[in-house]
């Protein structure tokens, strides 16, 4: 059996402003309601697959745990980013030594899933055989934004593989400037990186204990004094932060003289801009992608993508716009790789609109920042058939509710009361209190905030069904 090792990091750079650090690419409903997530776990749902690995940090646990749904799983939560080589040591120790594992990128797309599966089975016995296998995508074009592999002889393991399938690899190659791009693409020798690899766990530790022992050693402290958080296994801080902040690439592939590198039959695409994410989905007939409430007049080669608002389009080419709640982007096609320097900028500014949208995820629903002034801030609160907010009390700002729709069950103080469709409630300042969905439908609210102070990180907590109990909690932890 394969054991896919999801691999769900992401800041939410490159699909700015429709991704964000809370909301990367992979979890965003991209492909007929779909995201990239979804269809990476929709590849590996098949016969001769064992159930999935997921790594991903803390913000991102619950989100991933949806997407999950029904299917049987485990979930690793990183404590802080530490690049692809801590997270497969994590997922080797996590395993059999036997196991074979199948590292996979949750936010590329590969467009055949009966050939993706067909590939990864007919690599298993270099895997089994000791190797440290990674897969080249034939170049179709001379990009400069991916990492390349250079293939060597065939590999022969038995009699009854095909030697065609499989190179040693000769050289890894960074990105290359647009010449050498060039002639690569014509040497034939050549394949993009698409960053997937199998191999025996037990092959992986060997060659980390080789190449990266820093890298295994933090991963084993922080593997053996994990804690089981609800059904999430969480690594030790302390140790997992000690480990360097480096790729599998260059930790051990680049070092090691088991990798070989088996060609993919499937275009694939790591989606890492506007513009290759709209070469993976249908354009019209004037290469238009659109989503959303848009309109079109005389418009060709465009990407548009509209969350709330009317978006109208009069006489362009090339060109990228995508409305959100609270930001715009308009860029040129050709810009499409440079928006991640805006999201820097962005950074550099304190700008929450690279960490979350107006609308924010929780485990137990969502909230909509819909206006705010001098000592006020109004939200739009759902909340899932059965779920609960944390048991907790704010020391600067009083809090009024107001029921839209459903049924909501009141803890303020001592007392404990539902409140129907039109009813309200008046949470003062400094008094415990705790909001909880009990019926069958999203329980709806209106909740106004009036203080001196209105930032999500007045909240000091006593009780979660999350195992979020921290007092003094950050914004990117709130309510």
């Amino acid at each position: 059996m394969i054991i896919p090792v999801i691999l769900s990091g992401g800041a939410g750079k490159r699909l700015w402003p429709l991704s964000r650090e809370s909301h990367p690419k992979q979890f965003l409903p991209l492909f007929d309601g779909r995201s990239l997530f979804n269809l990476t776990l929709e590849r590996v749902q098949a016969e001769g697959f064992a159930a999935p690995l997921v790594i991903c940090n803390s913000e991102h646990r619950f989100m991933a745990a949806e997407q999950l749904g029904d299917i049987e799983s485990r979930i690793i939560i990183e404590p802080c980013s530490r690049n692809t080589a801590a997270a497969v040591a994590i997922a080797a120790l996590a395993s059999n030594p036997d196991d074979i594992l199948l590292v996979l990128p949750s936010d590329h797309l590969f467009t055949d899933g009966n050939a993706f599966r067909a590939m990864m089975h007919s690599a298993t016995p270099l895997a089994e055989a000791g190797h440290l296998v990674t897969f080249g995508v034939r170049p179709v074009f001379p990009a400069t934004g991916y990492g390349y592999i250079k293939r060597g002889d065939a590999v022969n393991v038995d009699p009854g593989f095909n030697v065609d399938n499989g190179f040693h690899v000769k050289q890894f190659v960074e990105k290359p400037d647009a010449a050498t791009a060039q002639q690569y693409l014509l040497s034939g020798d050549y394949f993009w990186n698409c960053g997937v690899f199998m191999f025996r766990a037990a092959t992986l530790l060997e060659a980390m204990q080789l190449h990266a022992p820093a890298v295994l050693n933090a991963c084993k402290k922080a593997y053996a004094h994990h804690s089981i958080d609800l059904e999430f296994i969480r690594l030790d801080s302390e140790a997992f932060a000690a480990a360097p902040n480096i790729s599998i690439d260059y930790a051990v592939m680049e070092h090691t003289d088991k990798a070989v590198v088996v060609p993919c039959n499937t275009a694939w695409s790591d989606v890492g801009s506007w513009s290759s994410l709209a070469d993976s989905m249908e354009k019209d007939s004037d290469g238009n992608v659109t989503r959303g409430d848009v309109l079109l007049q005389n418009t060709k080669n465009s990407t548009v993508f509209s969350e709330e608002k009317l978006v109208v389009v009069v006489g362009v080419d090339n060109l990228i716009v995508v409305e959100t709640d609270d930001a715009i982007l308009v860029a040129p096609q050709a810009e499409s790789e440079n928006i991640k320097q805006i999201v820097e900028m962005l950074t550099e500014q304190q700008r929450s609109h690279v960490h979350s949208h107006r609308k924010v995820y929780r485990p137990w629903g969502f909230y909509d920042s819909i206006g705010e002034g001098d000592r006020h801030k109004v939200k739009r609160i759902t909340v899932k058939p059965g779920a609960s907010l944390s048991l907790q009390m704010h020391h600067h700002r009083a809090e009024h509710w107001i029921v839209v729709r459903g049924t909501a069950r009141v803890v303020r103080g001592e007392e404990t009361f539902l409140l129907a469709e039109n009813q309200s409630t008046y949470i003062p300042l400094g008094v415990t209190h705790r909001l909880e969905n009990p019926g069958n439908i999203a329980l709806e609210l209106i909740e106004v905030q009036s203080g001196a102070y209105l930032d999500e990180d007045d909240i000091v907590r006593f009780d979660d069904h999350y195992g979020r109990n921290a007092t003094h909690i950050t914004e990117r932890q709130a309510s």
